[in-house]
């Protein structure tokens, strides 16, 4: 409910603020510090009463959501002013994604060693430490981030009401796609990531061992994906790329659920690795796209909504994750899964079938709509050129 109000809010504030500094990069110094203080709060564990220390929780939980969204925005907004090539967006989104998967896998590789060493024993004090240090790299990389870039481009402010401006956004037919795009990506991507462990530790019978370098090798696909992702549209059409990889995604995910069995431990780790590889090569493509997009509407409309526009994206995402939580709960409940214990035929089924077929239907229906997304790199020139004999 919170970030249904706050992320379309935020991208709003964003569309009507300019500074010196531009009209997105002053919010990663303005909320880098507040953005590292809250990750600390979070795994602070005041010694208070039982709801005092819920009331806690939810509160700097809502904190950190809150400022989450105040940097997080602005950042993925920056994509559309600090260049107008779309190659060069594709590319600076592939490097932000490499970035963010090494990071990932480096934080969950790295702070439980560290909580373990800081601790000495005390788990709760160990895990404060670590994000607290965590918190602050984040922070000090928010601020590079503002000392090392500059905004090329500067779009005029709207002076349009938030009423007007969801009006016009939603007159933008190919931004509404990739909403519904990002949405079904989520889908597929936390029912399959959610049950990753389980797939490792049950269904392969591998246990608690296996888990950690299954789950390594999907994060080394991903970044591999990236890379590739950079270097293929370079000579391929980047909107059919996208949709044939979450066709592909499907056809491996359907070939791993029908040919690996509980005994085919090298099998499952090379679907495993394909799948995660075809799959995220659509990331640096999406996230590059939605400024294209912008673009698009306003030559559709004649008005821009920028920062709406990436907010409501974030929110779209924000509800898939919802969205695919409860169908998570849900099948996990009707299939009879139990933590820790000896796993029944009909929940190894469903563990093979939310990590396979499942996930594989929303990425079947992304490649499908996807079908309908216009703004490839030389559909985007011809915009380019509108908007520039407009402005003429």
């Amino acid at each position: 409910m919170i970030d249904a109000i706050i992320d379309p809010a935020m991208g709003v504030l964003t569309d009507k603020l300019n500074t010196r500094w531009g009209r997105y990069r002053p919010w990663l110094l303005w909320f880098a510090i507040p953005f590292g203080f809250a990750v600390y709060l979070m795994f602070i564990t005041p010694d208070m009463a039982y709801m005092a220390k819920l009331a806690w929780a939810y509160g700097t939980y809502i904190l950190m959501t809150l400022v989450y969204t105040a940097i997080t925005i602005p950042y993925i907004s920056m994509i559309g002013v600090i260049t107008s090539d779309p190659v060069e967006r594709l590319s600076a989104n592939g490097y932000r994604f490499v970035m963010t998967k090494i990071a990932a896998f480096l934080v969950t590789i790295v702070v439980p060693m560290l909580a373990v060493w800081l601790g000495q024993g005390n788990k709760a004090l160990g895990y404060q430490f670590s994000m607290g240090l965590m918190g602050a790299m984040g922070a000090l990389l928010f601020i590079f981030c503002f000392l090392t870039t500059r905004e090329r481009s500067e779009p005029e402010i709207t002076s349009l009401s938030v009423g007007k401006q969801f009006k016009y956004l939603l007159r933008n037919d190919q931004w509404i796609i990739l909403g519904v795009v990002i949405l079904l990506l989520m889908c597929g991507y936390v029912i399959r990531g959610s049950v990753a462990a389980y797939y490792a530790k049950y269904y392969l019978n591998g246990g608690d061992s296996l888990i950690s370098p299954f789950l390594t090798t999907g994060v080394v696909a991903s970044i591999l994906a990236m890379i590739a992702t950079t270097w293929i549209t370079k000579f391929w059409d980047k909107i059919k790329m996208f949709r044939y990889t979450q066709i592909i995604t499907f056809i491996l995910s359907a070939l791993m659920y029908f040919s690996v069995g509980r005994e085919n431990l090298i099998l499952a780790f090379a679907f495993y690795f394909l799948i995660n590889f075809f799959c995220d090569m659509q990331m640096p493509v999406f996230w590059s796209s939605i400024a294209e997009a912008v673009d698009y509407g306003e030559k559709k409309t004649g008005l821009r909504v920028s920062g709406l526009a990436f907010g409501g994206i974030l929110f779209f995402q924000k509800f898939g994750m919802g969205i695919a939580g409860g169908i998570l709960g849900f099948l996990l409940s009707h299939f009879g899964y139990q933590a820790d214990v000896e796993q029944s035929a009909r929940s190894l089924t469903g563990i093979a079938l939310m990590m396979t077929l499942i996930p594989a239907l929303f990425h079947l229906a992304v490649g499908l709509l996807m079908k309908k997304y216009l703004i490839n790199n030389e559909y985007y020139r011809d915009i380019q050129l509108a908007l520039a004999q407009k402005q003429a």
